[in-house]
């Protein structure tokens, strides 16, 4: 891959962290809302991402140790491409893109509050299923991984001005 190549699988990333943060506190500023403004209960939703360019998600094609990253560090071991395959990829074979909202529909937390204009005849409300722990984690995930995706192209624009200095 070719540092340009590099900075397509970074900003791939970038967006698809930065939607995952959004979405993380999203849930987040709902975790109180008994009712959208569609009358239903507001449901805890997470990002799922895919891979995209060649590289599947099977082991062989760019899984668990599959894809480019699996050929290149396979041929540095034995000089040879793993399965044939080259060890030169392109900016289309790799990356991350939102693959969709997963939306959790789970019943809800009862909580007895009788003076709730939501609660029903017993003065039960029902209030989405988030545990802001558990989102407390998901938001710090996305962050670090952004981060690190930034330090990435940093890394990469770094590299991409040396190797311009050495052509001077």
């Amino acid at each position: 891959m070719n540092l340009f190549g590099l900075l397509g699988v970074s900003g791939s990333a970038l967006t698809a962290e930065r939607a995952r943060a959004e979405v993380t506190a999203s849930n987040m500023a709902n975790a109180e809302t008994t009712r959208t403004s569609d009358g239903k209960l507001f449901q805890r939703q997470q990002v799922v991402f895919q891979s995209i360019g060649a590289a599947g998600n099977s082991v062989t094609s760019g899984g668990l140790l599959g894809g480019s990253f699996a050929n290149t560090f396979q041929s540095q071991l034995t000089g040879m491409a793993w399965n044939g395959a080259s060890t030169a990829a392109t900016p289309s074979e790799g990356g991350v893109e939102i693959a969709g909202l997963v939306t959790d529909h789970s019943q809800g937390l009862r909580r007895y509050d009788p003076g709730h204009p939501d609660a029903d005849k017993d003065g039960y409300v029902t209030y989405p299923d988030i545990d802001p722990l558990t989102e407390m984690v998901d938001l710090m995930g996305a962050t670090r991984a952004y981060g690190l995706n930034v330090s990435a192209v940093q890394a990469t624009k770094t590299m991409i001005g040396a190797s311009l200095d050495i052509l001077k």
